[in-house]
């Protein structure tokens, strides 16, 4: 029989669909080459990771505490700035007449607020007073009560009382009361307003009502919405934002303003606990630090202080921080040293500290703290010596500081610096000093460019394993350059912080905390960029970074896994960074991958050493195509993680990561 004649045209077909068939073998072979291999070695858990991994750096930078977290509505309370009607203006309503004086001498406290307010009525009208303007406006709510609360007396005359109105940008009024009953005695008189209205921008009238002279002080006007409610509390959809973090730790009260410009400048902790009354204004360094965004009317009232940091650390699950000024000024500023010779008063501030947050009720520092509503200890476990300083001068005041605090303290943690800048002689000469006096952890800084971060997802992986632990304890990535106020929160920032972070995921045995800074910004008084929650006086968001931040710290996992990625132990190799660790709570693997290419990328993922995978697990994606996108207050949620199932059909598997994503899978293991 013969075989079939085959033409020259069908011949060139099937060679044609052979090379092909050829062709797309060597594709895919190449792009399963290109995507990468995961391997998780599930039966080698490696070392414990710490609760306090990831946690929050607070500073009162950006409006972050007067304006902001603390929710007073009333600028310049007391007419203690240097300008006492600073934030206020004399208003005369139809045809009343009268003046305005501040005095110094008879007021409620003698010191340390010692100014107040007399306001002397000659032709009553519809009212003669003040008016202040708030933190960039007032901001208020519709159907949100509000406390106004001031300390009053009647001088002379027969004034009936106060017109307190609630006016919003137009002034068209959106609630009111009245105070009245005055004495020759100060008294402090309250009462509720209610506002029929919302608006960023009111302000607050206060009109003394009838003839003749009275005097003010201490006026507030204080939402009753708060964080669990409580009187003189913190705003409430700030401190949401930070509990859902999960937070490790909450370092306060920074930052700069730890030490200063000048030594007397400097932050006391002891000036910011008890009555309010008591605490004294102190000028803030963020008022006049950056000549391209001054703000004359940044100072700290200290209404939050640290008492109300330590039952905000509390409150949201978090390890107390507190840093102290260890007798240097800022050194980018005056640099002012105290003598070592005098160096007991910062000493004791910090023994005190101590006290104050661990001693029981029967001491004089522990009635303190249960006077002010905690009886229990706040049981802190760290402390840290000074904020950024460097040189020899600090190592010598670390030095004494240790050597007091470790012997009467051993189980308190003491935190040191390690300079302003991730690397350098001053960076390498502190390591090398405080490793020989064997400091406990050493806070590292790095603001840099996203590329930066991308190349240095390694930076720990060859570090010590011994000797002092690492706090990264602040960093953000800047789009244009440190202090730059054109910096943003875009997803590439964002994007090169996640493949940053893998580093400290994978190498929690050096790395004990880290945490992203600012936190706070006000989107109409900040000082620096970018930050990682933007607010108004109303509404707030989280910003990408925050969304890694977060996606990092709720799903930490309790030891470290190693992990392979092409057989390597080598992270960022090309576009792909990735973690791993073991949740022994849950019984889950969790698996981070960081895609920086601007295409999709499968990758086979190998749970080596599992004996059982479930079939069921999670996927949470925080993925943009526009690296330049940011959130904002209308869509704050823009760039945000999604959440979605995750079928796993065996112990290895293949997951298709999308462009310039962060991807955290948790898989059940056993």
């Amino acid at each position: 029989m013969k075989a079939p004649r085959t033409t020259p045209s069908l011949f060139a077909r099937l060679l044609a669909l052979v090379c092909s068939l050829g062709l797309v073998i060597v594709q895919a072979q190449v792009a399963l080459a290109q995507a990468g291999n995961i391997t998780v070695q599930v039966d080698k858990p490696g070392a414990s990771i710490p609760k306090t991994l990831y946690g929050l750096f607070f500073e009162d930078i950006n409006f972050g505490a007067d304006g902001g977290l603390y929710p007073e509505r009333v600028k310049n309370r007391s007419f203690e700035f240097p300008d006492p009607l600073m934030g206020w203006k004399q208003i005369n309503p139809g045809d009343s007449k009268g003046a305005v004086y501040i005095l110094d001498q008879g007021s409620v406290k003698e010191v340390p607020n010692s100014h107040y307010l007399r306001l002397k009525v000659e032709t009553p009208g519809a009212g003669f007073g003040l008016v202040n303007e708030g933190f960039r406006g007032i901001g208020v709510a519709k159907d949100d009560e509000y406390t106004f609360s001031v300390r009053a007396r009647r001088v002379d005359g027969a004034p009936a009382g106060l017109i307190v109105l609630l006016e919003d940008a137009n002034g068209h009024v959106l609630g009111q009361t009245k105070i009245s009953g005055l004495t020759p005695e100060w008294k402090k008189f309250t009462s509720t307003i209610r506002s029929t209205g919302t608006d960023t921008k009111a302000r607050l009238s206060v009109l003394a009502e009838g003839r003749g002279t009275l005097d003010l002080d201490l006026i507030s006007l204080y939402p009753k919405d708060t964080w669990q409610n409580r009187e003189n509390g913190l705003r409430s959809d700030l401190v949401k934002l930070l509990k859902e973090m999960k937070p490790g730790f909450l370092r306060f009260p920074g930052g700069c303003i730890v030490e200063g410009s000048h030594l007397e400048r400097r932050y006391q902790w002891k000036t910011t606990i008890g009555d309010l009354d008591d605490r004294s204004l102190l000028i803030n360094r963020w008022n006049y630090e950056f000549r391209h965004r001054p703000a004359p009317d940044y100072y700290q009232s200290f209404g939050l202080g640290f008492y109300g940091y330590f039952q905000l650390s509390e409150d949201i699950g978090a390890e107390p921080l507190p840093i102290l000024n260890c007798g240097m000024a800022c050194q980018f500023n005056t640099g002012e040293l105290v003598p070592l010779e005098q160096l007991d008063h910062y000493i004791q501030d910090a023994i005190d500290l101590i006290e104050f947050a661990n001693a029981p009720v029967t001491t004089d520092w522990g009635r303190r703290r249960a006077a002010m509503g905690h009886p229990a200890p706040f049981n802190l476990k760290m402390i840290g010596i000074g904020n950024e300083q460097w040189g020899p001068q600090y190592v010598e005041r670390y030095e004494i500081f240790a050597r007091v605090l470790k012997q009467k303290y051993p189980n308190v943690a003491l935190i040191t610096s390690a300079g302003p800048a991730p690397d350098g002689d001053r960076f390498d000469f502190l390591w090398a000093k405080m490793r020989e006096l064997k400091a406990d952890l050493i806070d590292e800084h790095y603001y840099m460019a996203p590329k930066w971060f991308r190349d240095n997802a390694g930076r720990y992986d060859n570090y010590p394993r011994t000797g002092p632990k690492v706090f990264a304890g602040e960093y953000a990535a800047q789009s244009v350059g440190i202090a730059s106020p054109d910096n943003r929160n875009n997803w590439e920032c964002a994007l090169s912080e996640a493949a940053f972070i893998t580093g400290l995921d994978r190498n929690a045995d050096v790395v004990q905390m880290s945490s992203y800074a600012p936190l706070f910004g006000h989107l109409e008084a900040w000082q620096w960029t970018p930050n990682m929650i933007w607010f108004d006086n109303l509404r707030s968001y989280g910003t990408p970074n925050y969304y890694v931040q977060k996606l990092f710290s709720v799903n930490r996992g309790t030891r470290i896994l190693p992990v392979l990625l092409n057989g390597s132990a080598t992270n960022g190799q090309g576009e792909l960074f990735t973690s791993a660790s073991l949740d022994e709570e849950s019984g889950e693997v969790i698996i981070k991958v960081v895609n920086t290419a601007s295409s999709t990328k499968e990758v086979r993922i190998n749970l080596a050493g599992a004996k059982t995978v479930g079939k069921n697990g999670k996927a949470f994606v925080l993925e943009s195509s526009d690296l330049k996108a940011e959130n904002s207050l209308d869509n704050p949620t823009k760039v945000a993680p999604v959440e979605g199932p995750l079928v796993i059909p065996s112990g290895e598997f293949v997951f298709t990561l999308a462009p310039q994503s962060f991807t955290v899978m948790r898989i059940p293991v056993k």
